[in-house]
């Protein structure tokens, strides 16, 4: 979901509702997950969700190409009655598909009579006397709503603010222009076209490999090379799916059990306790299994060891290469040093990136070597040189993981923002609650497995937490959840010990915030993996949610 927050003044139609157990904001995975989960435990809860259809991300990405980057027998939610009557077409699925599948869960739980569609949450007060939020919001037909609700559960996702960098100019270019996370529903024709798209994050990546089939002239923006994985697509047909589905209780009941909350797990051996020839046998089995194999499948110091890691970046070099026609165009896309270590940044997954470099109508600039002068009415400047283009894509990535909550207008008792409460570093207890902000949850949020667990994943081991939660205060009376401020600080304490042994700090990722201006340079993940995620908050849980205050 995309908020946006618009701090106005109301208007005369303000209308004031009042009476919900739990407002949830945002119509995603993690939202609907929530939504089911709450009625069934009879809970009156609604979301509110800005897009006019379920899906969250899925109902803004809908630029060429968009499609997920789990196999779709995890890209789902895990109970039976869901998935057994559903078909999946391809292995990783467009985003047509996934918003097929968010119809197909409404159809199943009537999930959209407690939605309320286009409507924008923008501010949120906690009223200390009543021990309940109220919600202001806007409608798109600009009227104004406020809700009060005991519970506030913000599911805006990891990608929902997109990120557009101050590139002078860029208000003036004439022709179509788009980020890719607002992506005009009736699409882009780039047929005959002359396009350019800057960035080559995963959705750069995705957009690219389509409009280089169809444009006259391709020019791809690049700072950074991608170093991402082939994606070993498949199309599915009726017994590829009777097979998946006699799997998936068992493919589902287990990726709750694997590191990254997927259908196969690190390999626990470590690569220095094996020779050479044994270590590239180990890579090239990985590197045919596709996906994230290569990556989440690896030997156990491949993130920790720069030895090993290099290692596995001169094996991806190596076979990216094999495909890259020109030498020059090779050492652009695959140089011989690594940019950065392998799987430092979320890698992306590919069908055919590299060889779209080898095909006349397509050109790439290097903007570390070239920057971007400026966006003229008509192209991109580069030194004395104009790129003309009618087409300008920005691919510019998102303010990730908390964008979405930061640019919502949230304040505590103090009139404190959760943007200046983190303006030097983030404190999110557990990836779920903050300290000043009682009865307040986020899903897939900061200091969470967030980067490296799917969206159904986190919807299910996070909203199993929060509904107990709320069950339990209801059963006992209480009113009010808070965590302690040394709970939260604990929590950030060990987000970072965990990601000290590793390489991730070596990269200027959006895991580190590193790639907004401004930001504090942090890691933002948890990065001790599903079972010891499941497991500390099963066990917060059994000590009566040791951590937090409850009254």
């Amino acid at each position: 979901m995309h908020v946006v927050a618009d701090r106005s003044r109301e208007s005369n139609d303000r209308s004031k509702l009042e009476g919900l157990d739990v407002l949830i904001v945002g119509a995603g995975f993690c939202g609907v997950y929530l939504l089911d989960r709450l009625r069934k435990k009879n809970f009156k809860a609604q979301i509110y969700e800005g897009g006019a259809d379920l899906g969250g991300v899925w109902h803004w990405n809908c630029y060429p190409g968009a499609r997920v980057d789990s196999s779709c027998w995890i890209y789902q939610l895990s109970d039976e009655e869901l998935w057994s009557d559903w078909q999946w077409t391809e292995l990783y699925p467009g985003y047509k598909e996934v918003r097929a599948y968010f119809k197909h869960l409404d159809k199943k739980l009537n999930l959209s009579r407690d939605v309320r569609f286009n409507t924008w949450v923008r501010e949120a007060n906690f009223d200390e006397d009543r021990h309940e939020w109220e919600i202001k919001a806007k409608r798109n037909d600009g009227s104004n709503v406020v809700v009060c609700t005991k519970h506030f559960i913000m599911c805006t996702g990891s990608s929902s603010k997109p990120f557009i960098p101050k590139i002078e100019g860029l208000d003036s270019f004439s022709g179509e222009s788009s980020h890719t996370a607002f992506w005009p529903q009736g699409g882009i024709d780039f047929k005959g076209k002359h396009v350019g798209v800057i960035g080559t994050g995963a959705s750069g990546v995705q957009v690219i490999q389509e409009a280089s089939k169809e444009a006259a002239k391709l020019t791809v923006f690049q700072r950074t090379p991608n170093l991402c994985l082939p994606m070993g697509q498949k199309q599915l047909g009726d017994e590829d799916n009777r097979e998946g589905k006699l799997a998936n209780s068992e493919v589902l009941r287990n990726r709750l059990s694997t590191w990254g909350g997927i259908d196969y797990d690190i390999d626990e051996r470590l690569a220095k306790n094996f020779s050479e020839e044994e270590r590239d046998a180990h890579f090239e089995e990985l590197w045919n299994g596709g996906g994230f194999r290569f990556w989440i499948g690896n030997f156990a110091d491949m993130l920790m060891d720069e030895e090993v890691n290099r290692a596995a970046y001169d094996f991806w070099r190596n076979k990216v290469r094999g495909r890259i026609d020109s030498p020059e165009m090779a050492e652009k896309l695959a140089p011989e040093n690594p940019p950065h270590p392998f799987g430092t940044k979320r890698v992306s997954l590919e069908q055919w990136y590299f060889e779209v470099f080898n095909q006349e109508n397509v050109d790439l600039v290097d903007i570390k070597e070239t920057p971007i002068e400026r966006i003229t009415s008509n192209g991109v400047k580069i030194g004395n040189e104009l790129i003309y283009l009618d087409v300008l894509v920005m691919a510019t990535g998102f303010d990730a993981v908390t964008g979405g909550l930061t640019q919502i207008d949230i304040r505590d008792k103090d009139g404190k923002t959760l943007e200046e409460k983190w303006a030097n570093g983030v404190r999110v207890y557990q990836g779920l609650s903050n300290h000043g902000y009682p009865n307040m949850f986020a899903t897939y949020g900061p200091q969470a497995p967030t980067a490296f667990v799917n969206g159904p994943t986190c919807a299910e081991m996070q909203g199993d937490f929060i509904v107990d939660a709320l069950v339990y205060l209801r059963a006992n009376g209480y009113t009010r959840m808070e965590p302690t401020a040394e709970a939260e600080e604990s929590w950030r304490n060990l987000c970072i010990e965990l990601a000290e042994p590793t390489l991730f700090s070596k990269a200027d990722s959006w895991y580190m915030a590193a790639n907004i201006p401004g930001k504090a340079r942090e890691m933002l993940m948890y990065a001790g993996g599903v079972p010891a995620y499941i497991e500390i908050l099963r066990d917060c849980a059994n000590k009566g949610y040791e951590g937090y205050r409850i009254e």
